[in-house]
């Protein structure tokens, strides 16, 4: 990326505000884990998500979905029981291409750019899960049902 993991970070908290709400310390940042987010769907018996701030990825060539770990060497894409298991965690990142056009006016599933729709749907398959609604910014009418 052109301006670099620091770079993408800072513009990620910038456009998505993610600063606290209190003290205004900058929130981390990063890209979705589908290993943990599935995990934790499993353990509060989740049946569907909804995914929000589609549109902070607007305009970035690539996307990423963290799909597994790297465990000394060795690839594992549940989550880890051991607590010693996860601090040796290193994300393995799943590669998908971006969109350039802005999703803020989109209002229905067909408004989105295809590569938008793709990474929505490989969330979906790798949670197993349905995805609901995707936000594509913070008016209530920016809330897209399928």
């Amino acid at each position: 990326m052109a301006d670099g993991p620091r770079g993408l970070g800072e513009r990620i908290r910038r456009i998505g505000r993610e600063f606290g709400t209190v003290t205004g310390r900058p929130r981390r940042v990063g890209w979705l884990d589908a290993v943990a987010l599935r995990y934790t769907s499993v353990l509060a018996d989740v049946d569907e998500v909804t995914l929000m701030l589609l549109d902070v990825l607007s305009g970035l060539e690539e996307v990423f979905i963290c799909t597994g770990y790297d465990i000394d060497g060795s690839r594992v894409t549940d989550f880890p029981s051991d607590a010693f298991e996860l601090a040796k965690c290193k994300p393995v990142l799943e590669r998908l291409p971006g969109w350039r056009e802005d999703v803020t006016k989109a209002r229905k599933w067909a408004d989105l750019p295809a590569n938008a729709q793709r990474y929505v749907d490989r969330i979906a398959e790798l949670l197993n899960l349905r995805v609901s609604m995707v936000s594509v910014g913070p008016d209530r009418a920016q809330t897209i049902m399928r």
